[in-house]
């Protein structure tokens, strides 16, 4: 069958593929029209990566440019990255500011997430949580399976966080942290630490820790238990999302590298 659009031969017949999942013969879209509605490439490039080997449905490397695919029920990735084919789904950076709740609306009549969700048309929840005298990065999305596993504590997705904290951390607090202390809700280590700026007297120290653990104020804990207790706290990453320039209290749309790149933790996660 030759499909006068595009102007290839459809190979689905000859697919081996195709052999275990023969709706997918009968009908589908062909993956680089998928990938170039999806916004990875033009259709000409889409159709290089997929010659190259540098594209995978389900898991398997495809390099078929007959193949038809279900952007509903099938995972795409190129270069190992998971592409987002759901349009209607929506995910927000935040840098929340101090003195914010996490909530989308708050009992108590206290500042929400909801003024920042205001200029969206879908409705948009947070994933996880930062206390209100925390800043930092924040998601905000209206897909629940990956909000789920991005903030579910058995997943344990990493986050790194920005501490200032009173007097002068020592490289014991900071081997301690990352050996693992005691708190009243049991054990817990920091992934990393490290300072980042040591005052020269009893003043503040800048200590960096990214840890996989969502108990409620760990890293609060965690230094009050060493000793220095936190005097302000910024989340700087979650997963393989960077806070980066975004001013305190703006938002803006991940780009789809940051989609695709939190797809696939979110998907990995599920599948360890």
């Amino acid at each position: 069958m030759t499909d006068h659009n595009d102007g290839y031969t459809d190979t689905s017949s000859t697919n081996p593929d195709f052999a275990t999942n023969p709706e997918a013969a009968a009908d589908g879209i062909r993956l680089q029209k998928v990938l170039s509605a999806a916004g990875v490439a033009s259709r000409r490039v889409s159709e290089e990566m997929i010659s190259s080997g540098r594209v995978r449905v389900n898991g398997k490397v495809v390099t078929e440019l007959g193949r038809r695919v279900h952007p509903e029920t099938d995972k795409i990735a190129v270069d190992n990255v998971a592409v987002q084919l759901d349009t209607s789904r929506r995910y927000v950076m935040l840098n929340k500011p101090v003195g914010v709740v996490s909530s989308m609306q708050d009992e108590s009549g206290r500042p929400d997430l909801r003024q920042f969700t205001q200029g969206y048309e879908e409705r948009l929840f947070n994933v996880g949580r930062l206390d209100a005298a925390t800043s930092g990065l924040l998601i905000l999305t209206n897909d629940g399976d990956l909000a789920h596993v991005l903030a579910h504590p058995s997943f344990g997705v990493a986050k790194t966080y920005i501490a200032k904290v009173e007097g002068r951390v020592s490289a014991q607090t900071i081997g301690k942290l990352q050996t693992g202390i005691e708190l009243e809700d049991g054990p817990i280590a920091a992934d990393k630490a490290r300072i980042l700026t040591s005052p020269p007297g009893d003043g503040f120290t800048l200590v960096e820790l990214t840890l996989h653990s969502g108990r409620n104020r760990i890293v609060r804990r965690m230094m009050d238990a060493v000793g220095h207790p936190v005097v302000d706290l910024v989340r700087r990453q979650f997963g393989p999302l960077q806070l980066g320039t975004l001013r305190s209290g703006a938002v803006r749309d991940l780009t789809k590298v940051e989609l695709g790149q939190l797809l696939t933790v979110s998907r990995a996660e599920v599948q360890k």
